[in-house]
């Protein structure tokens, strides 16, 4: 008998992004129309927020927006995000075939993973870690919105170093078919002026691949963005700035605020 699809089914619409599917649509597409992105250029990567999207949407969107005129380049998508609800060592992917959004499935790419688990023994299966997570999640609805067919390899990141992680991401590269997109906040709950000066700082370091000066007051993905900066360099890649925005800016209150960038990464 053909083996069962398994499908990992939301963990949070409804809280940090709409569920009915018309109205995620109509946000997304008011954060991702609000304007215009005409480079001649595909990001290699790009780094955005996992706040509820109408929170941190409106600055995840200046990087999405830049995958929209090659929506049909990209066919496959590196998500790597920090694990909130599981504690674990190494790296975790799920068992899953799919996982599903209000706007559809998106399929794994199985094979990839599993050579994953082969080759690297920090990596591992675990749909626990994965079940809850919201900081892969909210990045699907966008990457439905801005791109045609394409598959993902979902990975959380636990107790590891950034150049475990980098060796692995690096196994993934690829060409301009892959994009790498790396899932981060930045500061988290400091008055708002606060917020401004810590996330400038940690902006001008990610800005000068300062990797090593960064810590977990900078970026709860910050083994992601250490090990994606890492690479980029060996690979020569330039940096910029989409965004730099905090809750305060967007649909909070500024006593306690979180802060989100946008970044893309491109080839020399």
């Amino acid at each position: 008998m053909p083996k069962l699809k398994v499908t990992r089914v939301p963990a949070v619409a409804g809280m940090f992004y709409p569920a009915d599917p018309q109205a995620l649509q109509d946000e997304l597409n008011t954060y991702l129309y609000a304007d215009r992105d005409d480079r001649q250029q595909v990001p290699k990567a790009i780094i955005v927020p996992h706040a509820g999207i109408v929170y941190s949407g409106p600055v995840a969107a200046t990087a999405f927006r830049t995958l929209l005129q090659y929506r049909h380049v990209i066919r496959k998508v590196i998500l790597i995000g920090p694990a909130h609800r599981v504690a674990f060592s190494g790296l975790a992917v799920p068992h899953a075939d799919r996982f599903q959004t209000p706007l559809g499935e998106i399929n794994l790419d199985t094979k990839t993973i599993q050579r994953l688990v082969d080759q690297f023994p920090l990596v591992h299966f675990s749909d626990a870690a994965h079940a809850d997570e919201h900081s892969l999640e909210v990045q699907l609805p966008f990457l439905q919105s801005v791109l045609a067919v394409f598959r993902i390899i979902p990975i959380l990141v636990g107790d590891i170093t950034a150049d475990e992680l980098a060796a692995v991401i690096d196994d993934l590269w690829g060409g301009e078919e892959c994009l790498i997109l790396i899932s981060s906040d930045l500061s988290h709950y400091h008055p708002y002026h606060e917020a401004l000066q810590l996330d400038t700082h940690t902006a001008t370091l990610i800005e000068a691949f300062r990797d090593t000066d960064l810590d977990y007051d900078s970026a709860c993905g910050k083994i992601g963005i250490s090990a994606l900066l890492q690479l980029a360099q060996e690979h020569q890649l330039r940096i910029e700035r989409f965004d730099l925005r905090n809750s305060g800016d967007t649909a909070g209150p500024q006593d306690q605020v979180v802060g989100y960038g946008a970044w893309g990464l491109f080839q020399p």
